[in-house]
């Protein structure tokens, strides 16, 4: 073998032994890096109240007028800052049923929108998808109607997606950010996980994870039950989880 050959083989080594040394140190940093993270969220993991949020609707001070004959009146405050529950009630009207008594909360927004659960829908026969606050495009219609009026809304029917509400203060405890998913364990009677909890972060926030009917029963829910955080998902598809 010449001299050439050789050196080419020995700097084939090199480039090899050197390769796996830089992949070993950026493994290492990555561990690193979460376990600082672990660590920086350790002992944010709870408790986090938890809500029921049965079926209502909020209205644009048009349907408001239109229904009522005038502005939302104010009944009791609930739990988040600034939002209160109005003396007037609706009736639902859909396809295939109606549901009366349906809360109606304030204050006024600049879209009604009714949020429902899967077995409400089944109820009004309706197929309403699963939403955030606020994202009704391409949702269902539904009737609405009081004793004094009657409001055709062609979109705004939604099941709302669970979600938690936390001040700036608690997202930093909790080492979340806005619009961040978590997975949540329901502490209740019937212990489950719920995934693709998408946490709200406002200055206005009181801290509350609010689950619709469905989830409630399928938990054994009450008053005292409690959330944990065992999974955060970053935006980008990081995670942390815990078991």
């Amino acid at each position: 073998m010449d001299e050439k050959a050789l050196k080419t083989i020995v700097e084939g080594i090199l480039r090899n032994v050197l390769a796996q040394t830089d992949g070993q140190t950026g493994a290492a940093a990555g561990h690193a890096a979460a376990a600082g993270h672990a660590e920086a969220c350790a002992g944010g993991d709870g408790p986090i109240p938890v809500e029921l949020s049965g079926r209502h609707v909020h209205l644009s001070e048009k349907d408001a007028l239109a229904l009522f004959g005038t502005s939302l009146t104010h009944a009791r405050d609930l739990s988040q800052p600034g939002q209160f529950l109005a003396k007037e009630r609706v009736r639902l009207i859909g396809p295939k049923g109606v549901i009366d008594n349906v809360a109606v909360l304030g204050p006024s927004r600049g879209s009604s929108q009714i949020e429902i659960s899967k077995t409400d829908a089944r109820i009004l026969g309706v197929n309403a998808p699963v939403r955030q606050s606020g994202d009704i495009k391409d949702t269902p219609g539904i009737i609405l109607a009081s004793q004094t009026g009657i409001v055709g809304l062609e979109e705004g029917l939604i099941v709302a997606a669970r979600h938690i509400h936390m001040s700036p203060e608690d997202a930093r405890t909790f080492c979340v950010s806005d619009n961040d998913m978590v997975s949540v364990r329901l502490e209740g009677e019937r212990p489950l996980i719920l995934e693709d909890v998408l946490v709200r972060v406002h200055e206005q926030f009181r801290l509350a994870m609010h689950i619709d009917p469905d989830e409630g029963n399928s938990s054994g829910w009450n008053s005292k039950v409690s959330g944990r955080i065992v999974c955060r998902k970053q935006e980008g598809g990081h995670g942390l989880c815990s078991h």
